[in-house]
């Protein structure tokens, strides 16, 4: 194997047998992908079809469910093929097309979180602006630099990977990672490195110091606020809030399964880890905003039970 156009195929190692209880795995992961996808697109149809929900934290709402289903669509599909599968192996095309949906989700993801808490930023620190500031254009444009850029940054990330020169087709992880490619070259990866370094910086570390900053001055505001501001501001970013750490919680897992031999580590937790944030991410945020959000509530309520139906409950609370 000269380069990686010569490489067929990847064989995955982080796979061990578990004989016929990998009919059970499949139909528990199953049963967990449909929740995800059921749950997702559940909230993506309130918000589209009720026009009061058609307001710039819900549009952000529902831009960050579409990429759940996309992270999603990326991971568990192949992961379903490879828990039946007695050989663990993975195309080259099929790995690198999986790099660049699972990185392109992060990115977007934490991208995406970042413009939510710039808009409850403006919502709390500058409530008389927040309608001149956040117009339809803006939101249309914010929204579309939330999906462009990462795609773009993991374009360019996947190009620099593709023709490396490969010693080896050995993958020691559940499913393909650009790092585990860069370290299977024998030439130079120094551009591959500097590169990542970059987009790291710019796609992950600069989207939370964004994120520290708007919630620092929301907390002054807070603090010097009415007792309704303060707990108007506590039910809005309180969801964004864990959801944020969470997503946190699960890239430092990653980064962590990535960098450094977790061998002593059981195999289970290795993998639980490395899958944390593509597994429980897609799920965490629909159930959170869901049961947190009471227009998001009222709503579903309203599509699923009927408007009377939603209006007796109402009457009766």
């Amino acid at each position: 194997m000269t380069n990686s156009s010569q490489v067929i195929y990847f064989t995955l190692t982080a796979y061990f047998d578990i004989g016929s209880l990998k009919y059970l795995y499949f139909m528990m992961v199953m049963c967990f992908y449909v929740l995800i996808i059921s749950c997702n697109v559940l909230l993506i149809v309130v918000i589209c079809l009720n026009r009061t929900l058609h307001e710039p934290m819900f549009l952000f709402l529902c831009s960050l469910f579409v990429n759940e289903l996309y992270g999603s669509l990326g991971l568990f599909p192949f992961l379903l093929v490879q828990i039946l599968s007695d050989v663990h192996s993975v195309s080259a095309p099929l790995c690198f097309l999986q790099i660049f949906c699972v990185y392109s989700y992060a990115a977007v993801e934490v991208l995406n979180l970042a413009v939510m808490s710039y808009d409850r930023y403006v919502a709390i620190c500058f409530p008389l602006q927040y309608s001149s500031t956040m117009t339809d254009r803006k939101v249309a444009l914010l929204i579309a630099l939330t999906w462009a850029l990462p795609v773009l940054a993991t374009v360019v990330l996947v190009s620099l990977s593709a023709p490396l020169q490969l010693c080896g087709n050995v993958i020691d992880k559940v499913f393909c990672g650009n790092f585990s490619i860069v370290k299977l070259s024998c030439s130079n990866t120094s551009i591959n490195n500097v590169y990542g370094l970059v987009l790291t910086v710019v796609s992950i570390v600069a989207p939370l110091v964004l994120i520290l900053y708007t919630y620092g001055k929301i907390l002054e505001v807070c603090f010097c606020a009415t007792k309704q501001t303060r707990q108007k501001a506590v039910s809005t970013c309180t969801p964004h809030l864990a959801s944020i750490l969470n997503f946190s919680f699960g890239c430092c897992f990653q980064i962590l399964q990535s960098r450094f031999d977790l061998s002593r580590v059981p195999p289970v937790l290795a993998i639980v880890s490395s899958l944390y944030f593509l597994t429980c991410q897609p799920l965490f945020n629909p159930a959170l905003y869901g049961l947190k959000m009471a227009a998001i509530r009222d709503a579903c309520k309203r599509l699923l039970c009927g408007e009377n139906s939603a209006s007796a409950a109402a009457f009766h609370a």
